[in-house]
This record gives structure tokens, sequence and C-alpha cells, in this order.
């Protein structure tokens, strides 16, 4: 139960100050500073991991959107992600991505995300006409809504805590090179667990937004053949 429940290392102002906010903390640092890095000595790396990203996300999104509007919520929850579910490699450290509050919290993004990109895509009315259409079919969405979100994070939280729990207690009973393929393993699962996020995210995004793309091309096919005539 106590590798569930995040450790309290101290109290700030009577706020406890768990393990995983430490190492929450100390990875976002390591992020922005290894970013600087990339831009100042290497910056073509970052372009190969912005392609990379961009890969992922327009194989999965309606063809001819915008990805530029997407990309960088996207791409910052894919490196968030990424080094988040194997940063328990570190001493000292835990995988922010462990504890249930982080995963829950990345999912509710992902909703409101989602909804946020409907909306201003489509505009308040038009996006709640596409909503659940027929509208007895609004309880159900509402439910699908609902369910997905709470799978995003449940499903995110167990596999890496498991991978976790699994690391650490072979390393408590053979503390040597043996457990060095459960490391490499975990260290898959968790750029695995980031690559399936990151790929119902951006379809949960591309849903939101496919009928304002279909309509749009519709659009332009109408303007066109309204020219040749």
């Amino acid at each position: 139960m106590e590798a569930v429940i995040p450790t309290v290392v101290f109290y700030l102002f009577g706020l406890p100050i768990t393990d995983t906010m430490i190492s929450t903390w100390v990875m976002m640092g390591l992020i922005i500073l290894v970013a600087f890095l990339i831009k100042k000595f290497k910056p073509t790396l970052g372009e190969m991991i912005v392609e990379m990203i961009y890969s992922i996300v327009s194989s999965v999104m309606p063809e001819d959107s915008d990805l530029s509007k997407y990309l960088p919520f996207l791409g910052t929850l894919a490196i968030f992600l990424v080094i988040g579910n194997i940063f328990s490699i570190f001493p000292m450290m835990v995988s922010p991505t462990a504890n249930l509050n982080t995963t829950a919290a990345l999912a509710i993004l992902v909703f409101f995300a989602v909804h946020f990109y409907g909306i201003r895509d489509k505009g308040l009315i038009g996006y709640l006409k596409d909503f659940a259409n027929p509208i007895f079919m609004l309880p159900m969405e509402i439910i699908g809504q609902i369910s997905r979100t709470l799978s995003l994070a449940v499903r995110l939280f167990g596999n890496i805590l498991s991978t976790d729990l699994i690391v650490a207690i072979v390393f408590s009973l053979i503390p040597f090179l043996v457990p060095l393929p459960l490391i490499a393993l975990g260290m898959l699962t968790g750029i695995l667990q980031a690559y399936i996020f990151i790929v119902l995210a951006s379809l949960y995004v591309g849903s939101a937004i496919e009928v304002e793309a279909m309509e749009q091309e519709r659009r332009q096919l109408k303007n066109e053949a309204s020219r040749s005539v």
C-alpha cells in the first residue's frame, strides 16, 4: 500500500510535499535544461524530435488538419510522458506517472483539450450540435467521455506502477546485474505507454474536429464548383 500512496518527504507551509512532487519538479527542470541545450547546441536534434511527434500525431488525426494548432499541447504531453514514465531509473527518483493523481490530471487535461479544440474549430453551437447526434444519444456520449478519461488515467497509472514495483522487488532480491534487463523492459514499457496515451489523445482530438474538417472540404469543393460555373 505504501508503494501506491506517495511518500511525504517534508511539509511546506503546512502542505505535504511528496516524493512524486519532488520528482516532477526535478523532471520539469531537467526537461527545460535539456531543451535549452538542444536549442543552443544541437537544433537538428530538436527538429528530429518534433518531426517524430508530428508523424505520430498526423497518422491518427484527420487528413488536411492544421496540426500546428494541436502539436504544442500533444507534443508537450508526449515529452512529459516519455520522460515521466521512465524517470524512476534515476537514483532517488520515482516515476510521476506511477501516481494516480498525475495520470488523472493528464487525462483531465486531455478531456478539456478535446472540447476546447472542438469548440474553437466549430463554434459552441456547432460543437454542441455534433456532440450527440441524434440527441437521444447524449447520455451515452457523456458516459463515453467520462469512461475514456478514467481509462486513460487508470491504464497509464497501472502499467507504470506495476513495472516499477516489479523492478524494485527484483532489485531488492538480486541487487546486481540481473535486474538490468527488467529495467530495460520497464523503459520500453514506459515509452510504449506514452505512445499509446498520445495516440489516444490525438484520436480524441481528431474526433472532435473531424466533422469540421469535412465541412471545410465540402465548402471548398462547393466554392470551386461555383467558380467553374
